[in-house]
């Protein structure tokens, strides 16, 4: 719920959900509660699966080793129907991408207004907890992908066939420079479309949780008493559950659907045969 004693207008109020705590100036402008916040998550993924292989029985499997089994299970047969090549990378890039990103979007089912209000209180200005409603998040994820698919292409035909690839396929070696500009257009379109799906499906969830916020903007939780403010609070309730209970279909189908295309288009860079 979004209480307020101050008079805090609807622009500021969704300026200040979308400003990130930053440090630095220009090109070196660092969002430090995306670092944290990413960093800490893929801390808690590692732990976790850690100290599931670390108490792997071959006996009777507790909780955690059922959970991590079933989740690596998953994903490596996923990758084994979709990338038809072998690499002992693949499955591993796959799991990290599902779980850490799942982990980044099941930030934004957090109450819009308590992790801001937790560090104003702590003296920080400005503080989101979700990392993929940041471009520079997703847009360094699908930057990882495109220079792994250019080594998985050198790896897969080697660096001489990879090369002769860009320049002649696909309408052959008369056309090599408009074969290699079709390439690095298409390269980039898939990076690009990677990134933006990803944030653009997790920008409009955040936004509207934001929006819903606004019905009670401004007042305090002592207000509720109010007659005037006991229908705008149960609306916010409604609402704000309604769509939190439709996100949860969101969260992992944006992970899933990011670490799909990701081991689609590092099959892609197989040699044909192996298609």
């Amino acid at each position: 719920m979004a209480t307020n004693t101050e008079s805090v207008s609807a622009t500021d109020y969704i300026l200040h959900h979308l400003t990130h705590l930053q440090v630095g100036e220009g090109f070196w402008t660092f969002h430090i509660d995306t670092l944290a916040v990413s960093f800490i998550l893929g801390a808690i993924f590692c732990g976790v699966f850690y100290m599931g292989a670390r108490r792997a029985t071959a006996g009777v499997p507790g909780g955690l080793q059922n959970f991590v089994e079933s989740m690596v299970d998953f994903v490596s047969n996923l990758t084994k129907e979709t990338y038809g090549g072998k690499s002992k990378l693949i499955a591993p890039l796959a799991l990290t991408l599902f779980v850490w990103i799942f982990l980044m979007n099941l930030m934004d089912l957090v109450p819009i207004d308590l992790a801001p209000n937790t560090m104003a209180a702590m003296g920080v200005g400005y503080f989101k907890i979700l990392p993929t409603v940041n471009l520079n998040t997703t847009f360094a994820l699908s930057i990882s992908i495109l220079l792994l698919t250019f080594a998985f292409g050198v790896m897969n035909q080697g660096g001489g066939h990879y090369v002769k690839h860009m320049f002649t396929h696909p309408f052959g070696p008369w056309l090599a420079p408009f074969n290699f500009v079709l390439f690095i257009v298409e390269s980039f379109a898939r990076t690009i479309s990677l990134s933006l799906r990803l944030f653009g499906n997790m920008y409009a969830a955040e936004l509207i949780f934001i929006l819903i916020a606004i019905f009670t903007l401004g007042h305090a939780i002592s207000d509720i008493a109010s007659l005037s403010v006991i229908p705008m609070f149960l609306t916010q309730i409604v609402l704000a559950f309604a769509w939190a209970v439709f996100h949860i279909l969101v969260i992992p189908l944006q992970a899933f659907i990011f670490m799909m295309l990701s081991i689609v288009y590092l099959s892609m860079t197989l040699p044909e045969e192996d298609h």
